[in-house]
């Protein structure tokens, strides 16, 4: 069967959250990637070496679940294996990974961002998980991230990323927007000295309000 064409409303809005991403300055021209699960046996996914900032629909991929590319013109994304460990793993239909310059320099300090600075945070985000280090790509790699997400929608990748899953596309951007701004806060915070968190109970109050 040509899969060329299939899936086109999907592909698009992939692309168009790519681009989105990089239009944010929320990763970089060659790094980040974006899966969205069509159903029990199709997968579609951003591929490697294209300008993520001028993404086209034709230019994203379509896979199984068990990696098999129906789309054999495209590279897939190095992390393909991820994203599959992933869902397999996690009931998501998004997955967005990204190297935002302020939550990123976070993972490579080792650092804990502050998600309770402000409501929206708090609820959105959680408390992000830390994954310690394994080559980009790699199985290793894979097995970690799918086994921290079972924990986490969100997972902060030590010298590498962060990555965060949803039940669309818009969920799973949504949390890396709001992990960004939250580190650059964080960072803000603490050049002025005045940090003035949520305290434990308002922080439960909200995961009350909202569970």
């Amino acid at each position: 069967m040509d899969y060329s064409n299939k899936y086109k409303p999907e592909r698009k809005e992939v692309a168009r959250f790519m681009r989105r991403l990089y239009k944010q300055g929320l990763t970089t021209t060659s790094g980040g990637n974006i899966s969205l699960k069509i159903n029990d046996d199709i997968i579609l996914i951003t591929p490697s070496a294209t300008d993520k900032g001028r993404m086209k629909w034709e230019e994203v991929g379509i896979i199984s679940p068990a990696g098999n590319n129906f789309t054999p013109s495209l590279k897939l994304s190095i992390e393909t294996g991820m994203h599959l460990a992933i869902y397999r793993r996690k009931k998501c239909r998004a997955i967005i990974h990204a190297h935002p310059v302020f939550a990123t320099t976070f993972t490579a300090l080792k650092e804990k961002i502050d998600t309770t600075l402000t409501a929206e945070a708090s609820v959105i985000l959680g408390e992000p998980l830390f994954v310690p280090y394994e080559i980009m790509g790699s199985g290793e790699l894979a097995e970690k991230v799918a086994e921290y997400i079972e924990k986490s929608d969100i997972l902060l990748l030590e010298n590498h990323g962060v990555l965060a899953v949803g039940e669309t596309l818009l969920q799973a951007f949504d949390k890396i927007e709001v992990l960004e701004n939250a580190a650059r806060m964080s960072v803000i915070a603490r050049i002025m000295g005045k940090k003035k968190p949520l305290s434990k109970w308002r922080v439960e109050e909200l995961k009350q309000m909202f569970r």
